[in-house]
Protein backbone atom coordinates (compact mmCIF):
# COMPACT_ATOMS: atom_id res chain seq x y z
CA UNK A 1 0.00 0.00 0.00
CA UNK A 2 2.99 2.37 0.68
CA UNK A 3 4.78 1.58 -2.64
CA UNK A 4 1.87 1.69 -4.43
CA UNK A 5 0.91 5.38 -2.27
CA UNK A 6 4.28 6.26 -3.01
CA UNK A 7 4.11 5.76 -6.95
CA UNK A 8 0.96 7.15 -7.39
CA UNK A 9 2.39 10.19 -6.32
CA UNK A 10 5.16 10.25 -8.50
CA UNK A 11 5.60 12.71 -11.03
CA UNK A 12 5.19 12.48 -14.59
CA UNK A 13 5.70 8.42 -14.91
CA UNK A 14 3.75 6.33 -12.00
CA UNK A 15 -0.12 6.27 -11.91
CA UNK A 16 -0.10 10.05 -11.89
CA UNK A 17 1.10 11.35 -15.80
CA UNK A 18 -0.09 14.53 -15.64
CA UNK A 19 3.08 16.15 -14.23
CA UNK A 20 3.71 19.32 -12.09
CA UNK A 21 2.14 21.49 -13.97
CA UNK A 22 -1.46 20.57 -13.96
CA UNK A 23 -2.14 22.44 -11.13
CA UNK A 24 -0.86 25.70 -12.34
CA UNK A 25 -2.34 25.20 -14.90
CA UNK A 26 -6.38 24.65 -13.60
CA UNK A 27 -5.44 27.79 -11.56
CA UNK A 28 -3.98 29.56 -14.56
CA UNK A 29 -7.24 28.52 -16.23
CA UNK A 30 -9.51 29.93 -13.61
CA UNK A 31 -8.27 33.11 -14.00
CA UNK A 32 -8.15 33.47 -18.08
CA UNK A 33 -11.28 32.19 -19.03
CA UNK A 34 -13.67 34.44 -17.22
CA UNK A 35 -10.96 37.68 -17.99
CA UNK A 36 -11.55 36.80 -21.81
CA UNK A 37 -15.40 36.13 -21.49
CA UNK A 38 -15.77 39.85 -19.64
CA UNK A 39 -13.74 41.18 -22.47
CA UNK A 40 -15.69 39.53 -25.27
CA UNK A 41 -18.98 40.52 -23.64
CA UNK A 42 -17.89 44.14 -22.28
CA UNK A 43 -17.46 45.11 -26.33
CA UNK A 44 -15.07 45.61 -28.92
CA UNK A 45 -13.46 48.73 -26.95
CA UNK A 46 -12.65 46.93 -23.82
CA UNK A 47 -12.04 43.79 -25.94
CA UNK A 48 -9.10 45.79 -28.24
CA UNK A 49 -7.60 46.88 -24.42
CA UNK A 50 -7.20 43.96 -23.47
CA UNK A 51 -5.88 42.74 -27.22
CA UNK A 52 -3.52 45.68 -26.62
CA UNK A 53 -2.34 44.55 -23.22
CA UNK A 54 -2.11 40.87 -24.33
CA UNK A 55 -0.30 41.06 -28.02
CA UNK A 56 2.37 44.28 -26.67
CA UNK A 57 3.14 42.12 -23.67
CA UNK A 58 3.90 38.90 -26.22
CA UNK A 59 6.01 41.21 -28.99
CA UNK A 60 8.07 42.12 -25.84
CA UNK A 61 8.70 38.27 -25.37
CA UNK A 62 9.16 37.73 -28.72
CA UNK A 63 11.86 40.58 -28.86
CA UNK A 64 13.59 38.79 -25.45
CA UNK A 65 13.64 35.85 -27.68
CA UNK A 66 15.29 36.64 -30.37
CA UNK A 67 17.78 39.05 -29.05
CA UNK A 68 18.61 37.16 -25.88
CA UNK A 69 18.02 39.93 -23.56
CA UNK A 70 15.56 42.26 -21.83
CA UNK A 71 15.91 45.65 -23.92
CA UNK A 72 14.10 48.90 -23.20
CA UNK A 73 15.15 49.85 -26.85
CA UNK A 74 13.48 49.15 -29.26
CA UNK A 75 11.24 46.45 -27.71
CA UNK A 76 9.33 48.96 -25.62
CA UNK A 77 8.67 51.30 -28.91
CA UNK A 78 7.24 48.08 -30.65
CA UNK A 79 5.19 47.01 -28.27
CA UNK A 80 3.42 51.00 -28.08
CA UNK A 81 2.84 50.45 -31.56
CA UNK A 82 1.42 46.99 -31.08
CA UNK A 83 -0.55 48.73 -29.00
CA UNK A 84 -1.91 51.54 -30.64
CA UNK A 85 -2.58 49.68 -33.38
CA UNK A 86 -5.22 47.20 -31.24
CA UNK A 87 -7.29 50.01 -29.76
CA UNK A 88 -7.28 51.82 -32.93
CA UNK A 89 -8.98 49.06 -34.64
CA UNK A 90 -12.42 49.64 -33.02
CA UNK A 91 -12.07 53.43 -33.14
CA UNK A 92 -10.94 53.57 -37.15
CA UNK A 93 -11.46 50.13 -38.66
CA UNK A 94 -8.63 47.23 -39.55
CA UNK A 95 -6.94 49.61 -41.84
CA UNK A 96 -5.52 52.02 -39.72
CA UNK A 97 -4.09 49.18 -37.79
CA UNK A 98 -2.65 48.25 -40.80
CA UNK A 99 -1.12 51.51 -41.32
CA UNK A 100 0.69 51.14 -38.35
CA UNK A 101 2.15 48.08 -38.80
CA UNK A 102 2.84 48.74 -41.60
CA UNK A 103 5.35 51.88 -40.35
CA UNK A 104 6.70 49.79 -37.88
CA UNK A 105 7.67 47.33 -40.32
CA UNK A 106 9.77 50.17 -42.72
CA UNK A 107 11.06 51.94 -39.38
CA UNK A 108 12.57 47.70 -38.60
CA UNK A 109 13.86 47.54 -41.66
CA UNK A 110 15.95 50.51 -41.11
CA UNK A 111 16.82 49.61 -37.31
CA UNK A 112 20.46 47.42 -38.19
CA UNK A 113 20.63 44.20 -36.12
CA UNK A 114 21.72 41.01 -36.53
CA UNK A 115 18.10 39.73 -35.98
CA UNK A 116 16.70 41.96 -38.13
CA UNK A 117 14.36 39.47 -40.03
CA UNK A 118 13.19 38.10 -36.79
CA UNK A 119 12.26 41.12 -35.96
CA UNK A 120 9.95 41.98 -38.66
CA UNK A 121 8.64 38.37 -38.67
CA UNK A 122 7.45 38.97 -35.47
CA UNK A 123 6.08 42.33 -36.51
CA UNK A 124 4.00 40.73 -39.36
CA UNK A 125 2.65 37.93 -37.24
CA UNK A 126 1.52 39.75 -34.21
CA UNK A 127 -0.08 42.52 -36.59
CA UNK A 128 -2.00 39.78 -38.48
CA UNK A 129 -2.94 38.49 -35.19
CA UNK A 130 -4.28 41.67 -33.72
CA UNK A 131 -6.00 42.18 -36.80
CA UNK A 132 -7.58 38.91 -37.18
CA UNK A 133 -8.75 38.67 -33.02
CA UNK A 134 -10.17 41.92 -33.34
CA UNK A 135 -11.90 41.45 -36.59
CA UNK A 136 -13.28 38.36 -35.39
CA UNK A 137 -14.58 39.94 -32.49
CA UNK A 138 -15.99 42.85 -34.27
CA UNK A 139 -19.02 45.15 -32.95
CA UNK A 140 -22.41 43.13 -32.88
CA UNK A 141 -23.46 40.12 -30.57
CA UNK A 142 -22.58 37.81 -33.72
CA UNK A 143 -18.71 38.65 -32.59
CA UNK A 144 -19.15 37.37 -29.32
CA UNK A 145 -20.07 33.81 -30.40
CA UNK A 146 -17.19 33.96 -33.28
CA UNK A 147 -14.89 34.57 -29.83
CA UNK A 148 -16.07 32.00 -28.23
CA UNK A 149 -16.36 29.72 -31.09
CA UNK A 150 -12.62 30.21 -31.85
CA UNK A 151 -11.38 30.26 -27.83
CA UNK A 152 -13.35 26.97 -27.12
CA UNK A 153 -11.91 25.11 -30.48
CA UNK A 154 -8.46 25.80 -29.31
CA UNK A 155 -8.64 25.44 -25.62
CA UNK A 156 -10.30 22.76 -25.89
CA UNK A 157 -7.42 21.02 -28.45
CA UNK A 158 -5.02 22.13 -25.94
CA UNK A 159 -6.66 20.25 -23.06
CA UNK A 160 -7.89 17.22 -24.98
CA UNK A 161 -3.80 16.87 -26.31
CA UNK A 162 -2.58 17.23 -22.80
CA UNK A 163 -4.74 14.84 -21.14
CA UNK A 164 -4.63 12.18 -23.86
CA UNK A 165 -0.99 12.86 -24.83
CA UNK A 166 -0.14 12.41 -21.37
CA UNK A 167 -2.44 9.12 -20.27
CA UNK A 168 -2.11 7.02 -23.68
CA UNK A 169 1.26 8.36 -25.03
CA UNK A 170 3.22 6.55 -27.51
CA UNK A 171 4.67 7.72 -30.97
CA UNK A 172 6.33 11.38 -30.94
CA UNK A 173 4.76 14.12 -33.09
CA UNK A 174 7.83 15.87 -33.73
CA UNK A 175 10.41 14.54 -31.46
CA UNK A 176 13.33 17.34 -32.90
CA UNK A 177 10.91 20.15 -32.53
CA UNK A 178 8.79 19.53 -29.15
CA UNK A 179 10.04 16.21 -27.55
CA UNK A 180 6.67 15.90 -25.65
CA UNK A 181 3.96 15.97 -28.47
CA UNK A 182 2.36 12.60 -29.72
CA UNK A 183 0.36 11.35 -32.37
CA UNK A 184 -2.53 10.16 -29.67
CA UNK A 185 -2.31 13.87 -28.17
CA UNK A 186 -2.20 15.66 -31.51
CA UNK A 187 -5.59 13.15 -32.20
CA UNK A 188 -6.84 13.67 -28.75
CA UNK A 189 -6.78 17.32 -28.73
CA UNK A 190 -8.57 17.11 -33.28
CA UNK A 191 -11.60 15.43 -31.48
CA UNK A 192 -11.89 17.40 -28.14
CA UNK A 193 -11.81 21.10 -30.53
CA UNK A 194 -13.36 19.61 -33.40
CA UNK A 195 -16.53 18.76 -30.54
CA UNK A 196 -16.53 21.86 -28.81
CA UNK A 197 -16.70 23.50 -32.10
CA UNK A 198 -19.68 21.69 -32.97
CA UNK A 199 -21.56 22.17 -29.56
CA UNK A 200 -20.77 26.29 -30.15
CA UNK A 201 -21.71 26.14 -33.61
CA UNK A 202 -25.33 24.83 -32.51
CA UNK A 203 -25.64 27.25 -29.91
CA UNK A 204 -24.68 29.93 -31.80
CA UNK A 205 -27.39 29.19 -34.65
CA UNK A 206 -30.03 28.86 -32.15
CA UNK A 207 -28.72 32.14 -30.04
CA UNK A 208 -28.61 33.92 -33.64
CA UNK A 209 -31.58 31.95 -35.00
CA UNK A 210 -29.20 31.83 -38.21
CA UNK A 211 -28.54 28.03 -38.25
CA UNK A 212 -25.78 27.30 -40.80
CA UNK A 213 -24.78 23.80 -42.16
CA UNK A 214 -23.22 20.93 -40.04
CA UNK A 215 -20.86 20.05 -42.59
CA UNK A 216 -19.34 23.49 -42.59
CA UNK A 217 -19.34 23.63 -39.01
CA UNK A 218 -17.79 20.68 -38.52
CA UNK A 219 -15.00 21.55 -41.32
CA UNK A 220 -14.21 24.77 -39.75
CA UNK A 221 -13.67 23.31 -36.59
CA UNK A 222 -11.43 20.88 -37.98
CA UNK A 223 -9.24 23.28 -39.94
CA UNK A 224 -9.21 26.01 -36.62
CA UNK A 225 -8.12 23.06 -34.29
CA UNK A 226 -5.54 21.99 -36.92
CA UNK A 227 -4.43 25.14 -37.36
CA UNK A 228 -3.85 26.01 -33.69
CA UNK A 229 -1.63 22.89 -33.09
CA UNK A 230 0.58 23.86 -35.91
CA UNK A 231 0.73 27.12 -34.70
CA UNK A 232 2.15 25.39 -30.96
CA UNK A 233 4.69 23.33 -32.93
CA UNK A 234 5.78 26.34 -34.68
CA UNK A 235 6.08 28.52 -31.86
CA UNK A 236 8.37 25.44 -30.23
CA UNK A 237 10.77 25.16 -33.43
CA UNK A 238 11.36 29.13 -32.98
CA UNK A 239 11.76 28.14 -29.31
CA UNK A 240 14.41 25.72 -30.37
CA UNK A 241 16.45 27.60 -32.56
CA UNK A 242 16.76 30.50 -29.71
CA UNK A 243 17.31 27.59 -26.98
CA UNK A 244 14.48 29.03 -25.14
CA UNK A 245 12.49 26.37 -22.80
CA UNK A 246 9.43 29.19 -22.93
CA UNK A 247 8.80 32.53 -24.17
CA UNK A 248 8.37 33.97 -20.62
CA UNK A 249 6.94 33.06 -16.87
CA UNK A 250 3.99 35.30 -16.49
CA UNK A 251 1.53 32.65 -16.77
CA UNK A 252 2.16 29.95 -13.94
CA UNK A 253 1.77 26.54 -15.69
CA UNK A 254 2.17 27.81 -19.43
CA UNK A 255 5.34 29.96 -19.43
CA UNK A 256 4.91 33.30 -20.95
CA UNK A 257 2.28 35.00 -23.11
CA UNK A 258 3.59 33.65 -26.49
CA UNK A 259 3.31 30.20 -25.09
CA UNK A 260 -0.33 30.92 -24.16
CA UNK A 261 -1.62 32.43 -27.47
CA UNK A 262 0.30 30.85 -29.62
CA UNK A 263 -2.34 28.43 -30.60
CA UNK A 264 -4.59 31.10 -30.56
CA UNK A 265 -2.60 33.69 -32.54
CA UNK A 266 -2.42 31.07 -35.68
CA UNK A 267 -6.05 29.59 -35.03
CA UNK A 268 -7.46 32.90 -35.35
CA UNK A 269 -5.18 34.29 -38.98
CA UNK A 270 -7.20 30.76 -40.42
CA UNK A 271 -10.88 31.90 -38.96
CA UNK A 272 -10.59 35.38 -39.48
CA UNK A 273 -9.13 34.61 -43.31
CA UNK A 274 -12.58 32.21 -43.68
CA UNK A 275 -14.65 34.59 -42.46
CA UNK A 276 -12.90 37.46 -44.91
CA UNK A 277 -13.36 35.32 -47.35
CA UNK A 278 -17.06 34.63 -46.84
CA UNK A 279 -18.54 37.68 -46.06
CA UNK A 280 -15.64 40.52 -46.53
CA UNK A 281 -13.47 42.44 -44.04
CA UNK A 282 -16.67 44.32 -42.98
CA UNK A 283 -18.51 40.77 -41.73
CA UNK A 284 -16.03 38.58 -40.67
CA UNK A 285 -18.12 37.19 -37.41
CA UNK A 286 -20.87 36.70 -39.97
CA UNK A 287 -18.39 35.44 -42.08
CA UNK A 288 -17.28 32.66 -39.54
CA UNK A 289 -20.87 31.69 -38.41
CA UNK A 290 -23.70 32.16 -41.23
CA UNK A 291 -23.38 29.99 -44.30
Amino acid sequence: MTEDKGRATTAYGGFWPFGPDLLPRLLSAIVLIPLTAIALIAGWIPFALLIALVMAGAYREWEAMITGRQSAWPAVFFMGMTAVAAVAHPMNGAWTSAIVFGVAIVLALLIKAPNRHWRISGIVFFGFSTIAFLAIRGSSGVGIWAGVFLVSVVWMTDIGAYFVGRIVGGTKLSPDVSPSKTWSGAAGGLCAGTLSGIAVWFLAGWALDTPSPFAIGLLISVVVSISGQLGDLAESAVKRRFAVKDSGDIIPGHGGLMDRIDSLTSAGIVLWCIGLANRGLGAVPQGILFW
